[in-house]
């Protein structure tokens, strides 16, 4: 039986998961219910050929990922702003939602400037007072991605101080520990759920750390005198590292040589700062939103049996031997 691999992203007292051309979002409300929405997505790689070669998939996914997590926030802080303006009048509701596509649009645009100005260009322009002192390229690449790193980790320990992304932070857990769950094949509750670890090796945040370290790799090799240039080679080889960074980590996904867990520990070792342990009512909300796109009854069912039939063919071929 083909494994199915789920992706999953921690929202406002959330989880969405996505499997396949499905993704559903599981959010507690401020009534302590908790609401489900499952929404359709024909992926772009189904509509082209093209868009499913290996690297370009990478940039494509990376892009996908990046809408459907804007609307997934949007769609689970809804609920709160609804807590906070209840008189809100339904020609003012209505009026938001015509607006929410262009409201996603430069949401999304913004994003991607600010993690560009912020994690590649200002390296980049640092890095042109050391290239003042040094004549060598490679030793210039390597302390640009080290400031890289650094203004990386400061930005996840800034933002993990906020109160808001502790619990974000915490559904981010949530959503590791209902994934390992899931892949390990044991039921999915609560209890069960909480003995599993809160780190994975297809977390965004290693994909992030990846793309760091690809991106150094990168621009040892390719460079051009003039430091315009550079500049805007560096933009324009955001998409390519992220195409690279996204096979490794769908290898990584699939694999578990000791060469992929090496080069998975520092991702892994960072999503201590971008998980926290969640509360069973945190996981109740993570296993929703499962259930929202997979029948995991099914699914286990079917694995096991699957185990269970390999087993005996190899205790017979042991016989027969």
């Amino acid at each position: 039986m083909k494994r199915i691999y789920i992706g999953g992203q921690a929202v406002i007292e959330g989880v969405m998961m996505k499997n396949q051309d499905q993704y559903a979002i599981a959010v507690r409300k401020p009534d302590q219910t908790i609401e489900v929405k499952v929404e359709n997505y024909v992926a772009m790689g189904d509509r082209a050929a093209i868009l499913r070669i290996p690297i370009i998939r990478g940039i494509v996914n990376f892009i996908e990922s990046l809408v459907i997590g804007m609307k997934t926030l949007t769609y689970s802080a809804s609920f709160y702003e609804e807590e906070e303006n209840p008189a809100e009048a339904p020609a003012e509701k209505a009026v938001k939602k015509g607006g929410e596509g262009i409201l996603m649009f430069i949401s999304v645009f913004l994003s991607i400037i600010l993690a560009v100005g912020l994690f590649i260009l200002l390296p980049a322009f640092l890095s042109e007072f050391i290239r003042k002192g040094i004549d060598n390229n490679i030793v210039v690449a390597l302390l640009e991605g080290v400031i890289r790193l650094i203004i990386f980790l400061l930005y996840i320990l800034a933002i993990s101080q906020m109160n808001d992304m502790k619990r974000v932070f915490m559904y981010h857990g949530a959503e590791h520990k209902t994934i390992n769950c899931l892949e390990a094949g044991v039921p999915l509750t609560p209890e069960n759920v909480m003995q599993y670890t809160r780190f994975h090796k297809r977390c965004g945040t290693s994909f992030l750390f990846l793309v760091m370290i690809i991106s150094i790799l990168f621009f040892m090799v390719i460079n051009v005198d003039q430091t315009v240039l550079r500049m805007v080679l560096r933009i324009l080889l955001v998409p390519v590292i992220a195409g690279v960074s996204y096979e490794f980590i769908r290898l990584a996904g699939r694999n578990d040589s000791w060469i992929i867990r090496a080069i998975s520990a520092p991702g892994l070792w960072i999503q201590r700062l971008t998980t926290k342990e969640p509360d069973l009512e945190m996981l109740e909300v993570a296993i929703a939103s499962v259930e929202g796109v997979l029948d995991w009854r099914a699914y286990q069912r079917a694995l096991n049996a699957e185990a269970a039939v390999s087993e005996e063919l190899e205790s017979l071929e042991e016989t027969e031997a």
